[in-house]
């Protein structure tokens, strides 16, 4: 008889606060799949409505279907929708989630190279007032956001990204993203993005489609936090420009 395996479940934002952990480790019989694990935490923890609640799953910091079987020592993430110290870095890391304070220059300078003319660089702020929009809750006032992640994934992500860029836009020699986490005061930099060329042409097309392609996908989520309360931000609605 195959003998029982561990794995270790994490859960972030939103979906932490619901089932009550951030970190666990469960024992699970073999050939147990992802469809399988979430009915079990269903049951275990009906009062987070797992079976209401839009998230994806990653096994081993990849995204992963519910077909997807589990082997001892798996790491699993639920992982709900995505948000939409001053100094230089001690590493020039060009994928980075960081509880520093962000830097343009710094995050630039990270590109910097001699047969590179052009570099354009997107800065996201923590904006301060939210409007209402259809269908949704009305204007909501922030006083601070707290940024959340799966920082390990989260980098793997922001590479992929870069990845994609380059290979969309080929003249793009070097990119890096950078994304704060932790508590962030009204117009604060919550990530910086920055595209390098030997010329400008793509930078500007490239700079939008990677930050566009953060918020969809890196598992990084906010809380708004003001004088009506706290919520998580899940979808595309965001706080940053």
């Amino acid at each position: 008889m195959a003998e029982a395996m561990k794995i270790r479940v994490r859960a972030f934002a939103g979906l932490r606060e619901a089932l009550g952990f951030g970190d666990t480790t469960l024992t699970i019989e073999p050939g147990l799949d992802v469809a399988s694990l979430l009915a079990r935490l269903e049951a275990a923890h009906p009062d987070a409505h797992l079976s209401e609640r839009r998230f994806a799953i990653a096994v081993n910091r990849s995204y992963a279907g519910p077909g997807t079987r589990l082997a001892d020592g798996d790491e699993i993430a639920l992982i709900p929708p995505v948000s939409g110290g001053a100094g230089p870095a001690p590493t020039a890391k060009l994928f980075e989630v960081t509880k520093r304070s962000l830097s343009l220059d710094e995050v630039a300078g990270r590109l910097l190279g001699p047969e590179r003319g052009g570099i354009t660089v997107f800065a996201g702020t923590v904006r301060g007032l939210t409007p209402a929009s259809a269908g949704q809750r009305g204007e909501f006032a922030t006083d601070y956001l707290e940024y959340e992640a799966y920082p390990e994934m989260a980098e793997s992500v922001l590479a992929e990204i870069g990845a994609e860029v380059q290979a969309r836009w080929p003249d793009v020699s070097a990119l890096a993203i950078v994304h704060r986490i932790g508590r962030l005061a009204v117009g604060e930099t919550a990530v910086v993005v920055a595209v390098a060329a030997a010329h400008r042409q793509n930078t500007f097309a490239a700079c939008q489609y990677a930050i566009d392609r953060v918020k969809r996908i890196a598992p990084i989520w906010k809380r708004e936090v003001g004088a009506d309360g706290a919520l998580w931000v899940e979808g595309p609605e965001s706080n940053v420009a």
